[in-house]
């Protein structure tokens, strides 16, 4: 089973939705958050990246800048204004981007299903990620991030949201970006008849969050009482999930020039020319010098039987990353940097034309059946395999806690 909870959320009135609203704290830099937040004072970046109302420089793990989250989410309270919900509900959280639609279910869900890997995950965690939102829900005494879920689809769970969702939202708004935001709320016996199709779904799966949903389970050794227990997530069905490539770019070739690399990978993977987009799967496409080209994976072994080790990212990171370019850990290399899907692939272009990096390598996405078979087998995948799109925003729903 999958225990969920209504809860009375703070949330911000909804002619005020619109400007409080904003994009997950972790897929901006400070300096894109305080542009992002510039002239308008109820931007929710002011709680989640509170050091873009400190002084340039400020250090974004000092003391200063998680009381000013505190002191900024007091404020906002009032300023946007926001509000706690009366009663204990749960809520569809719908999201448009373009033709693609994907409608989750918003509520509180449990720490020690977490702790006890009922809620499964792929991704390991970094400490000081997890220091720094741990500190942020401590002192704040609220959740500000929401976790992204995935579950497999049932038509129960459809049913309910369909009839949820026939009238009018509590927000609807489109974001800057173009995706459109819809949220709905349930209460009562439509609340409890979504808590109890949940208890038969037989698990759960973050997408994305790891680190929010890590650290709601650390402050709960902190903060005491019954809704530590809890952390805010939304749940998708698994049919409407979409996953992008997660790019890799790397900023030097180990000592090769363009043209002997080029040659010695022709000794390990089948290379031939190529486009911008991967033909499919087991196929990465790698722009060096000013030319795109191919790369097959496909004869490639994995490292071990774990499914994670078929992935196009591993088999890339064990063959090319580790052998040829010297990268130990991706996840410490300096030297390898992401490039979430969204961005494009003009963007790989541009890094290596610019000499910020030495070659790009675009992706073919990962699969949700990937995520879940890596999960069910209690396997991590390589860092930074999946980009999802299109994404939750911040400030619209927040548990206290």
């Amino acid at each position: 089973m999958s225990a969920i909870r209504p809860f009375r959320a703070l949330r911000p009135a909804p002619e005020a939705a619109a400007r409080v609203a904003s994009v997950p704290y972790d897929v901006v830099s400070t300096a894109e958050a305080r542009e992002l937040a510039a002239g308008n004072p109820l931007s929710f970046l002011r709680v989640t990246r509170s050091e873009i109302d400190l002084p340039e420089g400020t250090d974004p793990y000092a003391d200063a800048v998680y009381a000013k989250a505190r002191e900024t989410l007091a404020e906002l309270r009032a300023a946007a204004p926001l509000v706690t919900e009366a009663e204990p509900s749960v809520y569809f959280y719908r999201l448009r981007m373009g033709d693609h639609e994907q409608t989750g279910v918003a509520a509180c869900f449990s720490v020690d299903e977490y702790d006890r890997d009922l809620i499964k995950k792929h991704e390991k965690t970094r400490p000081d990620k997890e220091d720094d939102r741990t500190r942020h829900i401590v002192e704040t005494r609220a959740q500000t991030g929401v976790v992204f879920l995935t579950y497999h689809a049932t038509a129960e769970i459809d049913r309910l949201e369909k009839a949820a969702c026939a009238g009018a939202p509590l927000f609807d708004l489109t974001a800057p970006d173009g995706v459109r935001h819809m949220v709905w709320k349930a209460s009562g016996g439509g609340a409890q008849a979504v808590v109890a199709a949940f208890a038969r779904i037989p698990a759960l799966y973050i997408a994305d969050g790891h680190h929010r949903a890590a650290s709601a389970a650390r402050a709960r050794r902190e903060v005491h009482g019954p809704e530590a227990d809890w952390f805010i997530a939304v749940a998708f069905p698994d049919n409407q999930m979409q996953i992008l490539p997660y790019n890799r770019v790397v900023k030097d070739l180990a000592g090769y020039t363009p043209d002997t690399f080029l040659e010695a990978l022709k000794g390990r993977v089948a290379v031939g020319s190529g486009t911008a987009v991967p033909a499919g799967r087991g196929r990465v496409s790698m722009f060096l010098g000013d030319a795109w080209h191919e790369l097959d994976l496909r004869g490639l072994a994995p490292e071990t039987s774990d499914p994670a080790d078929a992935l196009d990212v591993a088999l890339l990171e064990r063959h090319v990353l580790r052998e040829m370019l010297d990268i130990k850990d991706v996840r410490t290399d300096t030297r390898i940097d992401f490039v979430g899907g969204i961005r494009g692939t003009a963007e790989l272009e541009a890094r290596v034309n610019s000499g910020r990096a030495a070659v790009a390598f675009a992706m073919h996405p990962v699969t949700i059946d990937d995520l879940m078979r890596v999960s069910d087998t209690g396997g991590i995948m390589p860092p930074k395999s999946t980009w999802f799109e299109p994404k939750l925003r911040d400030g619209l729903l927040v548990h206290e806690i």
